[in-house]
């Protein structure tokens, strides 16, 4: 979704303070079958093009770093996001690597 929507999510709320245009990814979930068959990339680059057209000129995500989620973050990587920040969500049960990708 892009900026400017009335989100009630800490993460989507966090980009929105820091970032006045960008489209923002709250969850892609690929089955635990079809993981590693390139179905999240497809997203992801899809994502990618429209953000382009769009002019968003960032993609916004984040991951769960507490619990770890160490596939979603070599996932994140290998596509070239960088972590901008990191916050304590859902009462401080878990931690989230803020997430952001240059178009």
């Amino acid at each position: 979704m892009r900026e400017g929507e009335s989100y009630d999510s800490p993460n989507y709320r966090w980009f929105s303070t820091r970032y006045p245009c960008f489209l923002y990814i709250d969850r892609v979930v690929v089955a635990a079958r079809a993981q590693g068959a390139g179905i999240g990339s497809l997203l992801y680059e899809d994502a990618i093009d429209f953000a382009r057209r769009d002019g968003a000129g960032i993609l916004a995500c984040e991951f769960d770093v507490e619990p770890p989620n160490p596939g979603s973050e070599r996932f994140h990587q290998r596509l070239g996001f960088t972590e901008v920040g990191r916050q304590a969500v859902a009462g401080g049960r878990k931690t989230v690597s803020l997430q952001t990708l240059a178009l």
